[in-house]
């Protein structure tokens, strides 16, 4: 492990771990958030351009960056040694990410709800107050991970933080929109999960076919719209 000191103002330290021989990781002392976000998408399109050859993917995290390459086309310690001059020399803010606000509508009513009165009374809220202080938030999409287009989202209320199932679901369904901890989020497709289902949207959130298989990328923000059950069937049936 190497770690490196007042690289860029806004990222203290950062530790580079290799994971076998042909994977880097990038460990980012700083608040997850926009900024930190930013930085580590910043560092992706540099790293992209840099190792145009020899990378094949890099992947934007949290608090981290891997960098995925083919074992057979890279050496080592140049690649390392690449990697920290970037790092050593600071980067611009060349993030390609446009940020967009998108609007998700959301049903919080009956069988697509089915946490939420547990939820809420965890929190010592009503049914009501949950859905007023989830859809006032503007979430910021700092990831995504853990199913194709599953949307890591920050800006949870406090109030709204609770700790993720001690059984997990065996089922959640696409759209089904969840908080777990300090986080919300949305199922893209069908899984298992241990997060607290408090509703259901009935936009698609992941489809391979389309142009952008993803409804948002990393930099976006997301608000969330209450429905009805009769608006979302109605939206449902569109899209078939």
């Amino acid at each position: 492990m190497t770690t490196l000191s007042n690289i860029n103002t806004s990222v203290p330290n950062i530790s580079i771990h290799w994971n076998g021989d042909s994977a880097i990781t990038l460990f980012f002392d700083a608040e997850a958030g926009e900024d930190l976000t930013r930085d580590i998408l910043s560092l992706a399109e540099e790293y992209k351009s840099t190792f145009s050859e020899s990378l094949i993917e890099a992947i934007p995290a949290y608090q981290s960056l891997t960098l995925c390459f083919d074992s057979q086309s890279i050496d080592p310690e140049s690649i390392e040694t690449s990697i920290k001059a970037i790092l050593d020399n600071g980067f611009n803010d060349i993030a390609t990410t446009t940020s967009r606000v998108i609007e998700i509508p959301v049903c919080y009513q009956g069988a697509y709800a089915p946490d939420l009165s547990s939820l809420a009374e965890y929190c010592k809220l009503s049914v009501d107050e949950v859905i007023q202080q989830h859809t006032q938030a503007t979430y910021l999409v700092n990831m995504l991970g853990f199913l194709p287009g599953f949307l890591y989202l920050s800006g949870l209320a406090d109030p709204l933080h609770c700790p993720r199932k001690k059984t997990p679901s065996l089922h959640v369904p696409a759209g089904a929109v969840g908080i777990g901890g300090n986080q919300t989020g949305v199922y893209p497709v069908g899984s298992p999960g241990g997060w607290h289902i408090i509703g259901q949207t009935p936009l698609s959130i992941f489809n391979p076919s389309a142009k952008q298989a993803f409804i948002a990328q990393p930099l976006d923000k997301i608000q969330f719209v209450p429905i009805s059950i009769e608006q979302f069937e109605k939206v449902d049936q569109e899209q078939i």
